[in-house]
């Protein structure tokens, strides 16, 4: 059994290496660090290679995505607007307005997404692919912005990822989106009370 293992991390060093900094990206966005973004950037493109060779074309596309929404994400917590008791930029909750736009994008991204995969690659999950890639476009965003309700999407997209990779064999990454889901629920609640303390200090 052991020397399985050995040889399946031996033979799959970008996805094992990307599962591992994708911990790490997670664990440092619940901390609300900078080096959130550095961290998902290098596991993003590492994510890349890995979903291009198992045929999850939305997904590598999303990784893509990922990349460029790191360097916004890292520039506006480094210069985003801050009051003058603030060293970083706050977490803030999501105005009704804008929840109405986010699921309008949502439902867009899906239904162009889907076209795609289903007219133009030979993508066997066109379905699942297309909706936890356009929700988890709309979640990076929020997450960019600090909105959190970001991380009630994270909850449910991690939770449909995992089993969508459990389908394509890739055993590191479902580990880690099983790891997501709960680091995402417990990430939730990390930003909420601090958002509450926020909000308590200025009342």
């Amino acid at each position: 059994m052991t020397e399985t293992i050995l040889e399946w991390l031996s033979e799959n060093p970008i996805e094992v290496l990307g599962a591992i900094l994708g911990m790490i990206y997670i664990f440092f966005s619940i901390r609300q660090n900078i080096f959130t973004w550095p961290t998902g950037l290098i596991s993003s493109f590492l994510y890349v290679i890995v979903f291009f060779d198992a045929k999850l074309y939305a997904d590598m596309g999303l990784q893509v995505y990922y990349v460029v929404i790191s360097l916004y994400g890292w520039y506006f917590w480094l210069k985003g607007k801050k009051t003058d008791a603030d060293t970083q930029v706050p977490v803030r909750l999501t105005a009704p307005k804008l929840r109405y736009l986010l699921v309008a994008a949502s439902v867009v991204l899906y239904a162009l997404i889907l076209f795609i995969l289903k007219n133009f690659t030979d993508s066997d999950v066109p379905y699942m692919d297309s909706l936890t890639t356009a929700l988890s476009i709309v979640a990076t965003w929020m997450l960019a912005k600090k909105y959190i309700e970001h991380w009630l999407i994270w909850i449910f997209v991690d939770a449909v990822s995992a089993g969508l990779y459990v389908y394509k064999g890739l055993w590191a990454t479902v580990i880690l989106f099983l790891i997501y889901t709960f680091m995402a629920i417990y990430g939730y609640f990390a930003w909420k009370k601090d958002l509450l303390k926020r909000v308590e200090a200025t009342s």
